[in-house]
């Protein structure tokens, strides 16, 4: 896998399809993905200053088979920064082509934009104290923490709400935010799905003071958000998804992009449950 850069070029040879992104894209030569600053290991820009992660390498591998299927000597391929509360509407609005970052799939998601087939299953988790209990019942009263505008923050209040349980919300703007606020002893507890937490508590050097929750509160599935009722886009996103999946190549990217992590039961299922090729 070689580095992904801003603008990266790809040359390669096959058939042709059309569709409005995809005519839009033949029409530029270009393909502008979105993705996520802050959700390592899932998407981030790296100590280069690139865009990386698990979504923006799998995005990758997709720009080279659009270039094959339109007949383009070369492909400009653009990895755009979006925030969590504009990402969705960049891709409503044609800004983006085909969100590369760490998004769950929601039928409320789904009234603004199509997701392709799943890419990976996550679940929100919790970053805590060693010597702390992991229950929600031990934040009663506490400020536990989470990045605004994600679906970690509606699954953390959903849960704390049915379980009767009151405690002080606080939101980030970034994963980083609410980590160092952690270790600062600002907050009691923070919340977020469990890749992101892994990177960011590792990267923080919080390994030996504080622990992840084996527990999760929900199970997430993400996918690439596209914009909605271009179905031969989105055919041929899933298409290339599938035979990632078939050949190894999903699960190769897995490891590529989460070294020694091992992935988990669900994310196994994804590796054999995609749609079946013809």
């Amino acid at each position: 896998m070689r580095i992904l850069s801003l603008a990266l070029t790809a040359a390669v040879l096959a058939t042709g399809v059309s569709a409005q992104t995809l005519d839009r894209i033949k029409a530029n030569n270009e393909i502008r993905f979105g993705f996520r600053t802050d959700a390592a290991p899932l998407s981030y820009v790296n100590d280069q200053n690139r865009p990386d992660g698990y979504s923006p390498r799998v995005c990758d591998r997709i720009a080279q088979a659009i270039a094959n299927r339109l007949k383009l000597s070369e492909l400009n391929v653009q990895f755009l920064p979006v925030e969590p509360n504009n990402r969705f509407d960049k891709v409503a609005s044609g800004e983006i082509d085909l969100l590369c970052g760490a998004a769950t799939i929601t039928l409320s998601r789904r009234e603004k934009v199509d997701f392709s087939i799943p890419t990976y299953v996550d679940g929100t988790a919790v970053l805590l104290p060693r010597a702390a209990d992991t229950g929600l019942a031990s934040l009663a009263g506490k400020k536990v923490g989470m990045r605004s505008a994600t679906t970690t923050e509606e699954a953390v209040t959903n849960s704390f709400a049915a379980a009767g349980i009151e405690a002080e919300m606080v939101r980030f703007a970034s994963h980083p935010a609410g980590i160092k606020a952690l270790a600062a002893g600002e907050i009691d507890a923070y919340f977020a799905d469990q890749s992101i937490l892994l990177a960011n508590y590792i990267a923080a050097g919080l390994t030996d003071g504080f622990k992840m929750s084996q527990e999760i509160l929900t199970i997430e599935k993400h996918g690439l958000a596209l914009a909605k009722g271009d179905d031969e886009f989105q055919l041929l996103v899933d298409g290339v998804l599938s035979q990632m999946y078939a050949d190894g190549t999903m699960e190769e990217i897995f490891r590529a992009a989460l070294p020694g992590v091992e992935p988990g039961d669900a994310l196994k299922a994804l590796f054999v449950l995609a749609p079946t090729l013809p």
